[in-house]
């Protein structure tokens, strides 16, 4: 039974706190060989206790940075490409170097603005950018799996402007160049790259043969390494074709590009900047990336329509390929010529129209 007064009691050199709040009888034990003073106090925090939970107040689910890093650094190696893994694990680890050693719960706004001043010193310009988003996403994790209660400090912190990239593509005279002083390989992969549009690191070096179907001429890139997260089939032109044939003949690897012991190529950075210096083209911006962009490049001058080439290249936003679209000067020309071409007047002119017309287009040649 609930005791009177204060509500604590000795029973076998043990206090104890029996109470009722809000109706309901609670029974505690304080703790053995202490002095009653020491009991009274235990018994407030007690109370204290059992007052918040019927009010509802619990404290909120908090979390170190370095706890929910670690999970989510878990969380990565399982659902990303190794690429992105490491990309992912190097913004991580700058933003350990300002968050390290902090709850969630203690990283504000003004905090990141900090961080990103660091960068921004430090010549990151752009990936100050990126290193917030990656703090953003998680936050958002740690949401989702109930680690953290509170909000995210992200939402709402500008992100730094960033300059527009230089549209850098490969004129022939430079493709010309680098393949005079590139190794087969290199060479083996300018061709794929400027003709199939794969981003080399990510599609082209994971290529194995069950990939290319010679058949329907034709490569897959699949879902697992395409950076839109879709499967794509891109077809092969004689040029393309001809470099996998003779590759095929040669290869002993499951891999399209393998070194000689048969392991794939992780990277081909090096070789294309000695080649860059070998041409005299070092400190021209000429990156592997460049080669997707002659490739997407190409396809305009040649007239293709930009959504071709979005489905080619596998770029999820249309947004991305209409900054080639000034690469053909007739594009627009042609686009509203087909007007005339595929509706035709079906009407016939007025005799005197003819007469006009070729007196206007004299004065407008003149």
């Amino acid at each position: 039974m609930a005791r009177r007064g204060d509500g604590i009691y000795l029973r076998g050199g043990s206090w104890r706190l029996d109470c009722r709040i809000n109706g309901q009888r609670h029974m505690v034990a304080l703790g053995k060989g202490i002095k009653r003073s020491v009991a009274v106090e235990l018994a407030s925090i007690a109370r204290s206790k059992i007052l918040r939970g019927a009010a509802g107040i619990r404290k909120r689910k908090d979390v170190a940075f370095e706890k929910v890093k670690e999970a989510y650094v878990a969380w990565i190696t399982t659902n990303c490409r190794p690429r992105t893994q490491r990309v992912y694990q190097q913004q991580l680890d700058q933003l350990a170097r300002s968050f390290g050693g902090k709850l969630l719960s203690q990283i504000s706004s003004f905090d990141i603005e900090r961080h990103k001043h660091r960068r921004v010193e430090a010549g990151a310009r752009v990936v100050a950018n990126r290193e917030v988003s990656r703090l953003g996403a998680l936050f958002n994790v740690a949401l989702k799996w109930e680690l953290f209660e509170g909000t995210n400090p992200v939402v709402g912190v500008k992100r730094i402007e960033e300059p527009e990239g230089r549209l850098r593509f490969l004129a022939f005279a430079e493709e010309a160049s680098l393949m005079k002083v590139s190794p087969a390989v290199l060479r083996d992969i300018i061709v794929i790259g400027t003709n199939t549009g794969l981003r080399i690191a990510s599609e082209a070096l994971t290529l194995t043969w069950t990939d290319v179907d010679f058949q329907r001429n034709q490569l897959t890139v699949q879902a697992a390494f395409a950076k839109a997260g879709e499967t794509r089939s891109v077809p092969l032109n004689s040029r393309a074709r001809e470099v996998l044939v003779r590759l095929k003949a040669q290869s002993r690897s499951l891999y399209v590009f393998a070194k000689p012991n048969g392991l794939p190529y992780r990277s081909m950075d090096k070789l294309l900047a000695k080649a860059c210096e070998d041409a005299g083209l070092d400190g021209t911006g000429i990156s592997l990336h460049t080669l997707r962009h002659t490739f997407a490049s190409r396809l305009v001058m040649s007239g293709a329509d930009l959504r071709t080439i979005q489905i080619l290249g596998g770029w999820r936003d249309l947004s991305l390929v209409q900054r080639y679209s000034h690469l053909s000067p007739g594009h627009c020309q042609q686009a509203i010529e087909r007007i005339v071409e595929e509706f035709p007047a079906k009407f016939p002119p007025m005799p005197e129209t003819g007469a006009i017309v070729q007196l206007a287009e004299r004065r407008v040649s003149m």
